[in-house]
């Protein structure tokens, strides 16, 4: 992939590579409350379910929505122009498919993980027959690989750390981004965004509602019997990535 445009190269991007069901949305709407920051929903959703034809709410509508050909979307969308200092792009591990990394060099990469049976206890809800692939968790482990192979370290947030104490995670993470903290992000209107990608109606429920981050609460629901194997082909690739997540304060 050849490096961007030099007319865009002072922009800031943050590619925030999120595995499903995690609190990725609740952080795009977080980062849209600074009016430094210009936010992006998953555009690369189209190239995913062009490509997989997964099984997702919605999913002829969002290929029909969006710009399927990935390399263009990187070019013009990821590496394009931006009218703001910076560019938050909420993107899904597993989207990244067979696209080169080496545009990664011309982001600041965070991967956001969740513990998978939490993960998975939901996702089931829309996706009836999740895959590992369907976690993310193998695709973040190829970015982290990436990022580290330059001599780079991504910043790894866990959704229970963050939902623990969202303004301290969110104070070290602007300061690892070499951003100023702003107060607003840690509250938003509740309603949706004029971001919110086409499939906003099946996924975003909750945050529709939400005013800010919620507190994190333990689940206690059993996974389901038939996805304890995926469960546990999960755990090795999230506690590897998790050894390096920012950390609440006074957790262990």
């Amino acid at each position: 992939m050849p490096p961007h445009d030099d007319a865009h190269r002072d922009t800031l991007r943050i590619g925030l590579w999120s595995g499903p069901r995690n609190v990725s949305t609740a952080l795009m709407y977080s980062f849209a409350q600074r009016p430094d920051t210009r936010v992006v929903d998953e555009p690369l959703y189209g190239f995913y379910l062009t490509r997989t034809g997964a099984d997702h709410p919605g999913a002829a509508e969002v290929v029909a929505a969006m710009d399927n050909d990935g390399e263009r979307v990187v070019r013009q969308v990821i590496l394009g122009p931006c009218d703001r200092p910076v560019l938050f792009l909420k993107l899904m591990g597993h989207h990244l498919l067979d696209l080169d990394p080496e545009f990664l060099a011309a982001t600041r990469t965070v991967l956001l993980i969740r513990d998978p049976a939490d993960v998975l206890r939901t996702l089931q809800r829309q996706v009836p027959n999740p895959d590992l692939d369907a976690t993310g968790l193998p695709d973040q482990i190829r970015i982290l690989e990436a990022v580290e192979a330059r001599g780079e370290e991504p910043v790894v947030l866990d959704a229970r750390e963050t939902l623990k104490d969202p303004e301290a995670i969110l104070r070290e993470l602007c300061s690892r981004l070499g951003l100023a903290f702003d107060q607003r992000m840690l509250s938003w209107p509740a309603e949706p965004r004029p971001e919110d990608g086409v499939w906003a109606p099946h996924w975003y429920h909750v945050i529709h509602r939400s005013t800010g981050f919620g507190p994190y609460s333990e689940k206690t629901e059993p996974v389901p019997e038939r996805l304890v194997p995926l469960v546990e082909a999960c755990r090795p690739l999230y506690e590897r990535l998790f050894r390096r997540a920012l950390r609440a304060p006074g957790a262990s």
